[in-house]
């Protein structure tokens, strides 16, 4: 069995190793994270119970020659503002973010590829220029470099979630992102069929949605973004880690569980939820899409893996 290592940056509560795991098993391959890291405690003690392994804490702290040698870099990296932005410096214009970090150890450590995660808004953020000295600083540092922004919804999840993700090679390749996989879940498969009353919502908030808002759906999730308006729909919108406890109700009366969060963001049911519901949904939040970064990896793998044949990889998934 064909190994590949893999490092796993601002690694959160390992949206990214779960993805990776799953498409390397289902492909006769043996993944190994050789390196993970996340400032956040709580992340960090999911992290350790799920994986075995506690994450490093501050990569800022972290000499890129330290870190072992991998196949594959991971990294859902914060969209900091960059402070040089606009100069189009390439690598020079990134230090002082978190995004340097990332760049300085594929300098150093020269993996095969990379996936990186970001929010939508990277997109337009400073009027686009922050993603062009990202993608500029990956091209320089010798990869071929793919971006597009990708909605978790299309890969199998009911849940609008768009996320900016990069893929680089180092060899020039052909890289397509996977098309999108329909349909989505149901939310009777997502949502329990028993919940504690502490899920409910008020009275005074279960009136004031039901008197301004009709669904016409049987089973909804329903939404009030920052104007106050409410709508609902068969899917939910993005789970956000600062939201209100009431941004999502489902058919208006109750919020989600923590394991209804975590199944929204693909992770599967023997993944362990061992922090309280506070920092349950701040994990949950924070996460990325694993159906959606499955998909991307599941494209990416034939072109690091030697044992992979691309045809009937893409075949097999229909991607």
């Amino acid at each position: 069995m064909e190994k590949l290592k893999f490092i796993d940056l601002f690694c959160g509560i390992g949206g990214f190793r779960v993805a990776m795991d799953q498409a390397c098993v289902e492909n006769n391959i043996e993944p190994e994270c050789v390196f993970s890291s996340d400032i956040d405690t709580y992340c960090q003690d999911s992290y350790e119970n799920n994986f075995g392994h506690r994450p490093f804490g501050d990569i800022t702290k972290v000499d890129p020659k330290d870190i072992p040698d991998h196949d594959i870099l991971f990294g859902g990296f914060p969209c900091q503002p960059f402070s040089i932005i606009g100069q189009m410096k390439g690598f020079e214009d990134t230090r002082g973010t978190l995004f340097y970090n990332i760049a300085s150890i594929l300098k150093e450590k020269k993996p095969k590829a990379f996936i990186l995660e970001n929010v939508k808004q990277l997109v337009g953020h400073n009027g686009g220029e922050t993603l062009k000295v990202i993608i500029k600083t990956l091209e320089e540092l010798g990869y071929s470099v793919r971006f597009t922004v990708l909605n978790a919804l299309d890969y199998g999840l009911p849940q609008k979630r768009e996320r900016v993700v990069i893929v680089g090679h180092r060899d020039p390749i052909v890289f397509t992102y996977p098309e999108p996989i329909r349909p989505f879940k149901p939310l009777e498969e997502v949502l329990e069929k028993k919940v504690d009353k502490k899920h409910l919502a008020s009275e005074y908030i279960l009136a004031k949605r039901k008197e301004r808002h009709t669904s016409a759906y049987k089973l909804s999730i329903w939404h009030e973004n920052k104007s106050g308006n409410i709508c609902s729909y068969p899917y939910s919108c993005a789970l956000r880690a600062g939201a209100s406890y009431n941004y999502l109700l489902v058919n208006g009366e109750r919020r989600l569980t923590p394991r209804e969060m975590f199944r929204l963001q693909g992770f599967p049911d023997t993944y362990k939820i061992i922090k309280n519901d506070t920092q349950a949904r701040k994990q949950a939040g924070n996460a990325v899409p694993v159906n959606m970064v499955k998909a991307v990896i599941l494209k990416l793998l034939p072109y690091v893996a030697k044992t992979l044949d691309m045809t009937e990889v893409c075949k097999a998934y229909e991607i």
